[in-house]
């Protein structure tokens, strides 16, 4: 009898670790927040049952300010407390997902110095912007006083100093300086420079992930732009959505990105660009670009492992539904445009770019009915995996402003 007591306390001491330790993988697995539809209650799907208890206290709302977000506790079959997470509820909106080509022309707010070199004076070599403390990444607004827009005029604003020293104002890290910066005479180029080479816009072809057909608003890309030099985001000044005609596929091998070519139209704007962010481009369309049907935004907790579509063009400017496995879900939260892992599955796909090519960023995911997110990344070494962004953290950090 003793023995058998041992042995159902052994046993049962054994049945609580795995269950407490179930509860500790699933706190470290599931988000610290979600959003549900307004007047419905957080379910979450799992292997095992997880209960949501509401708590009696509220904390403010991450995305609004103006409302606020229940706190509930996550819990194991409705007893083992696994964590208290963030609940909001919100309207789920109604959007087109598209999957068009999209030109982005980016303007930056200034010109940001993406590297440095030596000047050829009579004295010597100099370096005047290393000299004075200017870094690669950083953002140069003005010179003594007169606003830098492009290239173009932080030139002309250094070769009309005459060599005296001038005051540049920079943004670095999102902070505001001055550094004084006394230009070199470069005789080869008979002029005043500052040595250093800058970037005041780029230019690319995106996918159309949602449009918003109440207020205009669209996004798309679904990873932000950054430039190539010093892998920043560049910081946006103004921009122009422009139509793009898909002419030719390099198909993706392992070890070597795939890439969409395609040629700005000479038509009028698509639209305009607003803000590049985290999450990607987002702005104002003049008119709906997609013949498809405005369908609800799927909540994170509602996306499954398995079987979903993305829409994409590869030819022309008429994109098409091609099947795709969600393989893996991520609530991590460690990088907002990496939350699912997407594999294409479509034969003629894949016979055409061999899986995701660059150019397909921002090509809308659909499962079940609903727009669960957008394609975001390529494994260079397996074309046909990548990851893609939940369509909820687009809304929130596009279309929210947050």
């Amino acid at each position: 009898m003793i023995r058998w007591i041992k042995c159902t306390a052994a046993l049962g001491a054994a049945v609580l670790l795995q269950l407490y330790g179930t509860a500790a993988y699933y706190a470290w697995q599931l988000p610290d927040s979600y959003y549900v539809q307004t007047g419905s209650r957080l379910e979450v799907d799992t292997a095992l049952h997880i209960a949501a208890v509401p708590t009696a206290h509220t904390v403010q709302a991450a995305v609004t300010a103006s409302s606020a977000a229940d706190t509930t506790s996550l819990r194991l079959f409705g007893i083992i407390p696994i964590k208290d997470v963030e609940i909001q509820e919100i309207d789920t909106p109604m959007l087109v997902p598209c999957g068009e080509p999209f030109g982005i022309k980016l303007r930056m707010d200034g010109a940001m110095v993406v590297g440095m070199e030596r000047i050829e004076t009579a004295s010597g070599q100099r370096c005047p912007a290393q000299e004075a403390g200017i870094q690669t990444g950083d953002l140069i607004q003005s010179v003594d006083g007169t606003a830098i827009n492009s290239n173009q005029s932080l030139q002309e604003a250094i070769a009309e100093s005459d060599g005296t020293p001038v005051t540049v104002t920079l943004t670095r890290s999102g902070e505001a300086c001055t550094v004084t910066l006394t230009p070199a005479y470069a005789a080869a180029d008979n002029r005043y420079e500052a040595g250093i080479w800058v970037r005041d816009s780029s230019a690319g072809i995106g996918t159309i992930t949602f449009y918003e057909p109440e207020s205009g608003s669209f996004g798309g890309l679904g990873h932000p732009i950054c430039d190539a030099d010093t892998g920043d985001i560049l910081p946006f000044g103004s921009g122009e959505a422009a139509a793009v005609t898909i002419s030719q596929v390099t198909k993706g091998v392992s070890g070597c990105a795939g890439m969409l070519q395609g040629s700005f139209s000479d038509d009028a704007p698509l639209g305009e660009l607003l803000c590049n962010n985290r999450c990607g481009v987002f702005g104002t369309l003049y008119h709906n670009p997609s013949a498809e049907e405005a369908i609800p935004m799927a909540l994170k907790q509602e996306i499954q492992t398995g079987a979903a579509q993305i829409l994409c063009t590869v030819s022309g400017d008429t994109p098409k539904a091609y099947d795709i496995t969600l393989e893996e879900i991520d609530y991590s939260g460690t990088d907002s445009t990496r939350n699912m892992t997407v594999c294409i599955t479509d034969p003629e796909l894949l016979e055409v770019t061999g899986g995701i090519v660059q150019g397909m960023s921002g090509s809308p995911i659909l499962q079940n009915g609903k727009l669960v997110g957008a394609v975001t990344h390529v494994f260079v070494d397996d074309p046909t995996r990548g990851y893609g962004i939940f369509c909820e953290n687009m809304v929130r950090y596009g279309l929210s402003g947050s």
